[in-house]
């Protein structure tokens, strides 16, 4: 139950607002366990509150220690947790410029962040009904973003980022794909799948895994999309950021470019990969070979899109939240069309279609 009064109180004072009326507002949830309030209050038109504006969103964590338990324990990191992971990677990503919201105040015991609100308008509204040019200068600045989590964050020397202290190796890129099977098939499904044919879907994953895992790592956000990303006057600025770690860039080029919410058109996708590339090569200075970062890209969609179909599946059966069933099979088109591309990956297309008809 949160307490009103506390929280009023507290916004006042952060606002400069002694006052003035409060109001409290719940906003729609998403698939975490957060609950996220916008509080709003009214001001003479000579007082300036450091937020600069009328409102700020109130996050509140699900727990009141405030430290998230992972669903992945394989995940953990290395780095000693000192403080909110959420706060930990903001104040990291803060320093490289990255776009994310300020917080002005965080109550510790009672698990509450007081923050800038960015508004309401994800990316993904705003580019629905855009033309493609229009579309794509959006995704553009989205990627001019990724490139500086991808650069400025990895290589600064403040290693003080709990993100650095854990990675995309075998063990988590394998716990992904074996969620897929465990909830996107054998749960969702009611069905198990016989052992020597998990065995041989497993070892193919593997294969895939260890190629990724062999990759360069950066600085990677873990969950870049559409409805992690704000317009706000303009600007991208990016959400969602707390379970950052060490990884392939092409991760997240892959959640933003095949997102489960946002079906971009093939030759968008090139264009935006070169783009991407460019831009890197810039802020690098090496030389990348475009045929194989192109096949990395394609075996990191597979990944992660059976790795997200997977987590809907398990939104659906464990937190009983079934809006995001709807997004499983645009989801799987995209790794029925990279399964196919591929020869290689022959068996492993026959081997998942046998039980997951998207793939056929």
């Amino acid at each position: 139950m949160l307490d009103k009064g506390f929280i009023e109180k507290t916004a006042r004072d952060i606002a400069g607002i002694k006052e003035k009326p409060v109001t409290i507002n719940k906003l729609k949830g998403d698939a975490s366990n957060r609950s996220y309030y916008r509080i709003k209050f009214s001001r003479d038109t000579q007082q300036c509150a450091p937020a600069n504006q009328d409102t700020m969103i109130l996050m509140e964590l699900a727990e009141p220690e405030a430290f998230k338990k992972s669903e992945e324990k394989i995940s953990v990191s290395t780095m000693p947790v000192t403080e909110l992971p959420y706060i930990n990677i903001l104040n990291h990503l803060a320093k490289c410029n990255v776009g994310v919201p300020r917080l002005f105040h965080y109550e510790k015991e009672k698990g509450l962040l007081f923050l800038e609100d960015l508004g309401d308008m994800l990316l993904e509204e705003r580019v629905k009904g855009s033309s493609s040019t229009g579309c794509k200068d959006y995704y553009k600045k989205a990627i001019d973003e990724l490139i500086k989590i991808h650069t400025c964050a990895t290589k600064t020397d403040d290693k003080d980022c709990i993100a650095f202290g854990r990675g995309f190796d075998i063990p988590l890129l394998m716990w992904e794909f074996d969620h897929f099977i465990e909830y996107g098939i054998e749960d969702a499904r009611g069905m198990k799948i016989p052992e020597n044919d998990r065995k041989a879907m497993m070892d193919i994953f593997y294969s895939i895994s260890d190629k990724l895992a062999k990759e360069p790592r950066v600085f990677t956000h873990r969950d870049y999309h559409s409805r992690n990303l704000m317009i706000h006057n303009d600007k991208i600025r990016v959400l969602d950021f707390q379970d950052a770690l060490m990884g392939p860039c092409q991760y997240d080029l892959a959640s933003f470019l095949r997102d489960s919410y946002i079906a971009l058109p093939e030759d968008m996708i090139d264009e935006l990969l070169e783009y991407y590339i460019s831009k890197k090569e810039a802020v690098d200075g090496i030389k990348i070979n475009r045929k194989n970062f192109r096949e990395l890209f394609d075996l990191m969609s597979i990944q992660r899109n059976l790795k997200a179909a997977g987590r809907f599946a398990y939104i659906n059966s464990v937190k009983k939240k079934d809006f995001y069933l709807q997004f499983i099979p645009q989801t799987l088109g995209y790794v029925k069309r990279n399964l196919k591309k591929y020869s290689g990956l022959k068996e492993l297309h026959k081997l998942l279609s046998k039980y997951v008809e998207e793939l056929r």
